[in-house]
């Protein structure tokens, strides 16, 4: 008879312990469950730096795009280096690029975010023009802004709920975000610093709040101010930090009884508070505060208010339905590119999103969702867990740049989500480390890898179209073909590409494929003054000359005090009626467009010398002498318009006059009757 075997003890299940907020209502792994790794912090630190500058490091080789000409390329202080600073620190972000009074303020309410400009004027200064330094520095404060963030979220987090919890959630959240593909816009784009500048001293300044009120220490408070105030003058929306850092040290900081927790958390924050003050005065002392209370007129522009519709053929504001319908759409929108980071373009300008109205099942499904992230963020906010935390960090943060506070200039951006996404990547981390708890750890672990693969996945490959603005351009066309703006971008790209081309037959194919985007955008937006001034330059390349006049034509009306218009109207007279006086016979329309382009450039020797033709042609050989002695006034050195001057003065029975300038002519080109097909009498 065998022996019964004994059974074998079974290893003890890793128990879930409550974390140490009895009401949070959290669970985690007991501590042996959490791997050693996690626990060394600054190989952790280290790791998400190199990891979040991996990611980007395929954008170093790119050049400039979009509004870094705003910024850098085109910004007068900017290109002075460090002698540009005091002009950046006392004008209107924009004024450095426009260069012109009232320009700047195109924009509702005006921007003054100096801070990256002086950060870019340095780079300038030190590395030269090149884009290389630019996107170096770019890049290296994103690696910087995650890893303060995984450095303040284990702050914030550990006492409240102990190491293990804390150190899992910091490092996926941190994780999350640095791998987010809707960053690529703001980092891949240098322009996108301030929006880095701006988290990284809002974290800061959370970061030095906590250090304040655990240690007690006004040297910590003093540094959340210092770091505050950096942070505004980076970018406005750091004032959303004013709710999220006392929401913050409520949520997660408890004091021992009969210690007055409001009271400490006061004091922790009012040299934030000041910090905020400081700059606001500051700032409204820059841009002119009439034009920040109340002042100005309403912008009619739907490239910088894109909350405009036509009704009898001009622009008038969306009725408060409508515009608040667009919003909750947008809204919606956010929430699906957080979680679906699919497609991504730069442009959501008009009619890329569409005015909506609230019989959009869309515009109901945000309305609910939104309220429902609110009612349960504030039906439990007793339990302070990082849940709630995430979804009010996330609804403050992009409050400011939802349309609803003041107009941002479009109608999204996947720019404006890089602070919010925060909030997003705290709400994801904690659901995972929930879901960790027990024998759930690695499997959790493994979902949090696929998210982070497919994220970096789509990172490293969304980074290559900003290498230029034509890459850029004609990527995001097919994401954004309703947009007047990037149709219109496409087609001058393509206007500047046809006038280098020195095939006629390509030059020709490239000003088709320009109209075509051309007249998409002018069809969307019938007042676009730029789109307008592309396609007449694509038509006076292609020769139709009335095409090309009546584009500038429009433009010209449109234009206000923008000189281009005029110029290429003037031009395109003048080449207008050269083609109708040569090619047409059609002298009348020659003197009609040549006379009204020397009414509109009076400098050009070419539109003298050709009136000096059509009126020689019809015999008046006194005005013929007239022009091209303007002609010669102009450009004295241009032997073929004296040449034509003393043939104007022998049909005129001047002799003298006319060996004069003969004589002239052959001094500068002893060639010139040769080239003309004429012999020398």
């Amino acid at each position: 008879m065998s022996k019964q075997r004994k059974p074998v003890p079974k290893a003890p299940a890793a128990k879930a312990v409550r974390a140490t907020a009895p009401d949070s209502g959290i669970f985690m792994p007991e501590p042996a469950a959490l791997p050693a790794f996690f626990k060394n912090t600054l190989l952790q630190s280290a790791l998400i730096f190199g990891f979040a500058f991996l990611l980007y490091a395929n954008t170093l080789s790119h050049g400039f795009t979009l509004d870094d000409s705003i910024v850098i390329t085109s910004n007068m202080f900017t290109e002075k280096g460090v002698d540009g600073i005091p002009g950046i620190l006392s004008n209107d972000t924009f004024y450095g690029y426009f260069k012109e009074r009232g320009k700047e303020n195109l924009v509702s309410g005006g921007r003054y975010r100096p801070l990256t400009l002086v950060l870019f004027a340095l780079v300038h200064q030190l590395f030269g023009p090149g884009s290389f330094a630019f996107h170096l520095l770019t890049v290296l404060l994103f690696a910087a802004t995650c890893t303060l963030l995984y450095r303040t979220l284990l702050l914030l987090f550990r006492p409240r709920f102990g190491d293990n919890y804390a150190l899992l959630l910091s490092w996926m959240a941190a994780v999350l975000f640095a791998a987010h593909p809707i960053h690529t816009e703001v980092v891949a784009n240098i322009k996108g610093c301030d929006e880095i500048v701006t988290l990284l001293g809002s974290l800061g300044a959370l970061y030095f709040a906590l250090k304040a009120f655990d240690s007690r220490s006004a040297v910590w408070s003093a540094a959340a101010g210092v770091s505050f105030f950096l942070a505004c003058l980076a970018k406005e929306n750091a004032v959303t930090f004013l709710g999220i850092i006392p929401l913050a040290l409520w949520f997660f900081r408890d004091t021992a009884p009969g210690d007055n927790r409001a009271a400490r958390i006061l004091k922790v924050f009012l040299p934030v508070v000041a910090a905020f003050l400081a700059f606001y005065v500051l700032r409204g002392d820059i841009l002119q505060w009439p034009k920040i209370i109340g002042g100005g007129k309403p912008i009619m522009e739907i490239m910088n208010n894109p909350f405009l519709k036509i009704e009898g053929n001009q622009w008038v504001p969306f009725t408060a339905s409508e515009k608040f319908a667009t919003i909750f759409y947008t809204l919606l929108k956010y929430v699906q590119l957080l979680f679906v980071p699919h497609p991504l373009t730069h442009d959501y300008y008009p009619r890329q999103i569409e005015m909506m109205a609230f019989g959009s099942p869309a515009v109901w499904l945000s309305l609910l969702l939104y309220g429902g992230m609110l009612v349960y963020a504030l039906s439990g906010i007793r339990r302070r867990d990082p849940v709630r935390f995430g979804i009010l960090f996330y609804l403050m943060t992009l409050s400011i740049v939802s349309n609803f506070v003041f107009p941002v200039g479009t109608f999204m951006g996947e720019r404006f989500a890089f602070m919010p996404s925060v909030g997003f990547c705290i709400v994801l981390g904690a659901w995972l480390v929930r879901f960790s708890s027990g024998r759930n750890l690695n499997l959790a672990l493994g979902v949090m890898g696929g998210i982070v693969l497919l994220y970096s996945l789509k990172t490293i490959t969304r980074n290559p179209v900003w290498q230029s603005n034509e890459k850029l351009f004609f990527a995001d066309v097919e994401t954004s073909g309703r947009s007047a703006k990037i149709r219109n971008a496409c087609g001058g790209v393509l206007f500047d590409k046809a006038t280098k081309e020195t095939d006629p037959a390509q030059r020709e194919k490239i000003c088709r494929d320009a109209i075509a985007h051309l007249n998409k955008a002018i069809e969307m937006h019938p007042n676009y003054k730029d789109a307008y001034l592309s396609r007449g330059g694509c038509n006076y390349l292609l020769k139709n000359f009335d095409a090309a006049i009546a584009d500038y034509r429009q433009a010209l009306r449109l234009a206000e005090n923008d000189k281009k218009p005029g110029l290429g109207l003037a031009i395109a007279l003048r080449d207008g009626g050269k083609y109708y006086g040569e090619q047409k016979a059609d002298l009348g329309t020659a003197m009609k467009y040549l006379t009204e382009s020397w009414s509109l450039n009076a400098q050009d020797p070419e539109t003298a010398r050709l009136l000096g033709v059509a009126n020689g042609v019809q015999g008046r050989h006194a005005e013929a002498i007239t022009w091209f002695s303007r002609a010669v006034e102009l450009a004295p050195g241009n032997a073929a318009t004296l040449l034509d001057l003393s043939m104007a003065y022998r049909a005129s029975g001047n002799a003298g006059k006319s060996d004069e300038a003969m004589r002239k002519a052959l001094e500068i080109n002893p060639k010139i009757l040769e080239e003309r097909g004429m012999k020398q009498q």
